[in-house]
């Protein structure tokens, strides 16, 4: 007679180990996920329904979150994924504003999330004085942030004044990390970076002639030679006696014909 053991696993369910024993079966690995949004937007039953299917498989940039130590939650990790939309060029405001307007009449705040017009502060030069000017970084673009199926599909692309997503082989193709992270910034450190970075914006050209409002050579014209943007001073070729002699004033000390 042959003898008849039993193992006892956690959830208490008992496998015969008889060598006649009936083998026991697995079920099947679930097929991996597609990736992405590849065909969300063209009737793609493999995500259909499922929005947050994007999320499962994590790709390069989702593991370079691991090594960022920021305080400040990044744009990446919010929900969704973020896409470029074409508009047209100095329409980005009244594009924002009706595709927030049909987001909001047909419902779909829990599928399209966001909209941004990216901009960014920079120096400029007016009147001799240094301000900070909003500048948009992308003229005619939106950034969008979405669970993009067929219906967000629909809203974003039907809206007027939307012309089309940036896409790769027909396809529209979600953002990367790091230029998602650089055009909405991560933390308030890194604007101020930028803003360091960028250069100003001056209202000075080479060979225009300026006037000097100050100093010893005040109320003398000149032609500029040089324009030193780091040290914010320009290099202006004064008459001078009969002769042409250059001077180097401060920005602030120079304006405009």
């Amino acid at each position: 007679m042959t003898d008849e053991t039993t193992i006892e696993t956690e959830d208490e369910a008992t496998i015969d180990t008889d060598d006649e024993a009936t083998p026991v079966e697995t079920a099947a690995p679930a097929p991996s996920d597609p990736g992405g949004l590849t065909n969300q937007w063209t009737g793609g039953e493999a995500l259909a329904g499922r929005p947050e299917a994007a999320a499962v498989v994590l790709g390069e940039d989702d593991l370079l979150a691991d090594d960022d130590d920021n305080e400040v939650l990044s744009p990446y990790d919010r929900p969704g994924r973020w896409f470029v939309l074409h508009t047209q060029s100095g329409y980005e405001k009244k594009v924002k504003q009706n595709l927030e307007a049909r987001i909001a009449s047909m419902s779909m705040e829990e599928r399209i999330y966001e909209v941004v017009i990216p901009t960014r502060e920079v120096p400029e030069f007016k009147n001799g004085k240094k301000v900070m000017t909003e500048k948009k970084l992308f003229p005619g673009y939106l950034l969008c942030r979405t669970h993009l199926d067929d219906d967000a599909w629909h809203v974003i692309r039907n809206t007027p004044g939307v012309t089309g997503f940036v896409n790769q082989g027909g396809t529209p193709s979600p953002m990367r990390r790091r230029d998602v992270e650089d055009f909405l910034g991560v933390e308030a450190g890194r604007k101020e970076e930028a803003s360091k970075k960028a250069k100003p914006m001056l209202e000075f050209d080479l060979g225009e002639t300026v006037r000097v409002k100050s100093g010893p050579f005040a109320d003398f014209s000149g032609e500029i030679i040089e324009i030193n943007e780091d040290q914010l001073k320009v290099k202006v070729l004064v008459n001078i006696f009969g002769r042409e002699t250059p001077v180097e004033l401060e920005f602030a000390q120079v304006a405009r014909l």
